[in-house]
């Protein structure tokens, strides 16, 4: 990402770029079939708009990437206890919902199977710091962990490629659920 000082003017360009690109995404279901000359295009805007915030197509990719991962993982707030893991599923429910559009055409690629097992490592660590003081007995926590956010994360994916017959609302409510009976 190139631009330092972001105002309210390049705000805007790399959202309409990042909205553009997400749009060509679920259009060609491969990142490698894009071009920057397709997406400044349709974009409206030039290729020295678009080289001034981005190096590439790449770059674009990875600051969803980091957008998502910042604000799903990232914040300070330290996980206490059980009910503190659940609100934090349930925030990550509804980031998701806020952004649903982009997700399903950014998922709808192969590509972001590596941003997503990004997400998985770093919910899963945090996850797993919160949960080591309850669970001390529990000498498989880390397996347990692995395969709860594997299948929180491989729903989430069927989701939005519209393969899953069930609401974000209702992921939420059974991944609540299974998180109670697991842990």
């Amino acid at each position: 990402m190139k631009v330092k000082g972001i105002n309210s003017s390049s705000k805007k360009t790399r959202k309409l770029i990042k909205e553009t690109f997400a749009e060509l995404i679920n259009e060609k279901k491969e990142l490698s079939k894009i071009t920057v000359t397709e997406l400044v295009k349709r974009a409206e805007i030039t290729r020295s708009t678009f080289y001034t915030h981005y190096d590439d197509l790449y770059d674009v990719s990875n600051d969803y990437q980091l957008e998502t991962i910042e604000s799903l993982v990232s914040n300070d707030k330290i996980l206490y206890d059980k009910n503190d893991i659940i609100v934090y599923f349930t925030d990550i429910i509804d980031f998701l919902k806020k952004n649903e559009k982009i997700y399903k055409m950014l998922l709808s690629a192969p590509e972001p199977l590596i941003f997503l097992e990004k997400l998985k490592i770093m919910v899963s660590k945090k996850i797993l710091f919160a949960l080591q003081d309850f669970s001390k007995d529990n000498i498989y926590l880390d397996l347990d962990v692995s395969f709860f956010m594997n299948g929180f994360i491989s729903e989430l994916l069927k989701y939005f490629r519209d393969a899953s017959s069930y609401t974000l609302e209702q992921l939420q409510e059974n991944v609540i659920k299974w998180f109670n009976k697991i842990f």
